[in-house]
């Protein structure tokens, strides 16, 4: 399965979507349209949103494209304005305001531009609110409460033991194991770090033990992950895990290797 995946990554992929798609500055929309694209370029494993150019309330002003890093698998971490497919890049212009590189146009897709998610202030589908990324239709978050036995530990320090861990099995990612906070055994401390999922929310980390970031949590999820409301995960590729007496390995393939170099994983 996951051979088949990472052989579709190769490809530039796309596929047209019937929602209401809007995208908006300083509280206008300067994107609308009910004639979207998902697409997904070249070893990208999020979609992009892509409309047709009448759709934009500003004006394209080509610029050069900068090529992607020469890795297998591109990550969110990886800047839009980075293209792995040849096309023509924009600066996106409304107003006053230059929105720099946010516009792509694949040389198959002509007629279309390919936005930067992150370049605009919000994106709602339909009325819905949309964080992060555009949401893949084929990506799937399974979020299942267990009895298992999960214990957490770093450098032969117990974190953590529960036995009514939720687990999170998300396509294409590795298992993440979700416990209550009243299981987590060590000093959790808040840390500034905030990162955004598309289909959990805004996360916050704590230094675990004097560890900046280990783990994080889910305090205001989207509604679709509500069950994972105050429980903890911690970093598999930082910590030991052992699931009813098995020890697990550590995250490994081309898109574990991504995200722990996005998230600087090897400390």
């Amino acid at each position: 399965m996951r051979d088949l995946m990472m052989e579709r990554l190769g490809d530039l992929r796309h596929e047209p979507t019937e929602k209401w798609l809007r995208g908006s500055l300083d509280g206008v929309d300067v994107v609308d349209s009910t004639g979207a694209l998902l697409v997904w370029e070249p070893r990208r494993i999020v979609p992009s949103y892509a409309v047709p150019v009448s759709d934009i309330a500003g004006t394209l002003t080509p610029v050069p494209s900068l090529p992607a890093p020469d890795a297998p698998v591109l990550t969110p971490g990886n800047p839009f304005a980075a293209h792995s497919t040849p096309g023509q890049a924009y600066d996106v212009v409304v107003g006053d305001r230059t929105l720099p590189g946010a516009a792509f146009t694949p040389q198959t897709l002509e007629g279309y531009v390919v936005l930067d998610f992150r370049a605009f202030d919000r994106w709602r589908e339909e009325a819905d609110e949309q964080v992060g990324h555009p949401r893949d239709p084929y990506h799937r978050v399974d979020m299942r409460p267990s009895d298992r036995r999960v214990q957490i530990s770093r450098d032969g320090v117990l974190l953590a033991d529960s036995t009514r861990p939720t687990l999170v099995f998300e396509t294409s990612l590795m298992t993440r194991f979700y416990l209550p906070r009243e299981d987590v055994l060590a000093d959790l401390q808040p840390t500034a770090t905030k990162t955004t999922c598309a289909y959990k929310g805004h996360a916050s980390y704590y230094a675990v033990n004097g560890v900046a970031d280990l783990a994080w949590t889910y305090l205001a999820p989207v509604p679709d992950a509500q069950q994972l409301t105050g429980l903890v995960a911690f970093y598999d590729e930082r910590v030991d895990v052992v699931v009813d007496g098995v020890v697990r390995g550590r995250p490994s393939g081309p898109i574990a290797e991504a995200i722990r170099t996005e998230f600087g994983l090897d400390q």
